[in-house]
């Protein structure tokens, strides 16, 4: 038999949360006995039904932690239930033999789920990717000394403090006062509210057949001062440049070198004489 915790009732809020809590709340806490008791059982036995009595008794624990993170709007019944999947995580790696509370060793793989949760669904758009985001995101509201904007020194301050560069801070500053929006106006609206909707200032031009058309224009234009520039040079001065710039692998100073018995710096004086033959000779083209 595997170690994998099979959900029960107890583990999923429903659409009575006060009811939920109560009855969570109502479950004894294990002793220190009781709990190696259960967790050797477990460890060792592979026993489900006490893993689902450490899971049963610390669900208390994990509503205690969830509602320290009801400030960002979600519902404290999915941040439960995101917590007691990190809880039964944790009862799943729990060792016994370690010496330290399942409450402690919990905490972390509690608190994760809750973080990803939150991360997911916060915003529609992502706000905290890396890991110092991450910590910023989940700080910066609480370092704050008011609810305006920080100044230099408390992002200076702030930065210190969580070890982040003071750019990630003023960064997460403005993500967290940043808010979504609908890309279309709301159905309901009038010409004069719906101005600001992204859909009117954020038009995606790329399939315009006149920009499309200008495009090809100067991509062909420039294509053809390139060759007639490259005319005007001698062949092995032509030579270099195209192996060096136009060709798929691109040869390196010294390959070329060795090919045409000079230094590397030889080649490079050459490359840049005809570099510059090339761009005067385009520049010329362009003013015509």
């Amino acid at each position: 038999m595997g170690k994998a915790l099979q959900p029960v009732r107890m583990l999923t809020p429903g659409a009575d949360l006060n009811a939920y809590i109560q009855s969570v709340y109502s479950i004894p806490v294990l002793t220190l006995e009781e709990e190696k008791q259960l967790a050797k059982k477990y460890y060792y036995d592979e026993d489900l039904d006490a893993a689902r009595q450490m899971v049963l008794a610390h669900l208390r624990f994990v509503v205690h932690i969830s509602r320290s993170y009801s400030g960002y709007g979600l519902p404290l019944g999915d941040l439960i239930q995101e917590g007691n999947v990190g809880l039964m995580k944790a009862v799943k790696r729990f060792d016994p033999e370690r010496g330290v509370r399942l409450v402690s060793f919990a905490v972390h793989w509690i608190k994760a789920e809750i973080h990803e949760y939150i991360l997911r669904n916060w915003r529609i758009v992502k706000i905290a990717t890396t890991k110092a985001q991450r910590k910023l995101f989940f700080n910066l509201r609480s370092s704050k000394k008011s609810l305006g904007w920080l100044s230099h020194e408390e992002a200076k301050a702030i930065a210190e403090d969580l070890g982040v560069d003071v750019k990630h801070v003023q960064e997460m500053e403005g993500r967290l006062s940043s808010y979504d929006t609908a890309f279309d106006a709301p159905s309901d609206s009038d010409d004069e509210d719906n101005w600001h909707a992204p859909v009117y200032y954020l038009e995606d031009h790329s399939g315009d057949p006149a920009r499309l058309l200008e495009h090809d224009d100067t991509e062909s234009s420039n294509a053809d001062h390139l060759a007639r520039g490259l005319d005007l040079l001698d062949d092995r001065s032509r030579d270099i440049v195209e192996r060096r710039w136009l060709a798929d692998s691109k040869a390196t100073l010294h390959e070329l070198a060795d090919e045409y018995g000079v230094s590397a710096e030889r080649i490079r004086q050459i490359e840049s004489a005809a570099m510059k033959k090339i761009r005067k000779f385009i520049e010329a083209e362009a003013d015509n």
